[in-house]
């Protein structure tokens, strides 16, 4: 059996970071390890809940990495953020002040909306509905 354990989201600042997943998505500080070998931070964090994939906030090490930040996928929606309940979690976001640069629909798939990462990142807000192939490995 294999999975994806983290993947590598590229971030100016652990600390902003770390305050952003933490306080305004309400995401879990997994880790944050010094690595005084390579003078950077292991850090990693994870939604509330969540037992799969993990998000690894790496700091960009050279001007190629930083030109990275914020437009990991060239524009496109980079990470997808599923919920069980998608308007108490809409709702939570919007209060805590994060940028929604599209309203919620409804998709044959479920209820989306697209909204922005500190550093520009785009992310879905969804549920998807029960009869879909990924809630249905989830149960």
């Amino acid at each position: 059996m294999q999975s994806i354990v983290h993947i590598a989201l590229v971030v100016k600042d652990y600390d902003e970071a770390i305050a952003f997943y933490t306080k305004k998505l309400n995401f879990n500080l997994v880790e944050d390890t010094y690595q005084p070998e390579q003078d950077k931070r292991w850090v990693v964090v994870s939604p509330p809940g969540s037992v799969g994939t993990t998000i690894l906030l790496a700091r960009a090490s050279n001007p190629e990495q930083e030109s990275f930040i914020g437009n990991q996928t060239g524009g496109r929606v980079f990470l997808f953020l599923n919920t069980d309940d998608f308007w108490r979690d809409y709702e939570e976001m919007v209060a805590r002040g994060i940028e929604f640069v599209r309203e919620p629909q409804e998709r044959p798939y479920g209820t989306v909306a697209v909204f922005k990462d500190l550093y520009g990142n785009l992310w879905d807000l969804l549920q998807l509905k029960e009869d879909h192939p990924i809630s249905k490995r989830m149960k």
